[in-house]
């Protein structure tokens, strides 16, 4: 599957953005300090985002709910 799959309902940060595709929710990491990006919860999320990327399928889904765990682990979510 291509990066720019979209997730089947978008991946909402702070309650005003979305993150719409694995390409955006890839980028939202990166842009993440270094020292939060090696937190498990978002090493979790990098990892089943390059599965869905690599594979698709159910892992979208999976990528999808690593994303929103993440975020609410960091209290980021929406």
């Amino acid at each position: 599957m291509p990066w720019s799959t979209a997730f089947d309902d978008p991946v909402r940060v702070d309650g005003k953005r979305k993150l719409l595709t694995l390409q955006q929710a890839a980028d939202y990491i990166m842009r993440l300090p270094a020292d939060a990006q090696h937190e498990a919860h978002w090493q979790t999320a990098i990892e089943t985002l390059i599965n869905a990327a690599e594979t698709g399928g159910g892992w979208i889904m999976f990528a999808r709910i690593a994303m929103l765990r993440a975020l609410h682990a960091d209290g980021r979510g929406g």
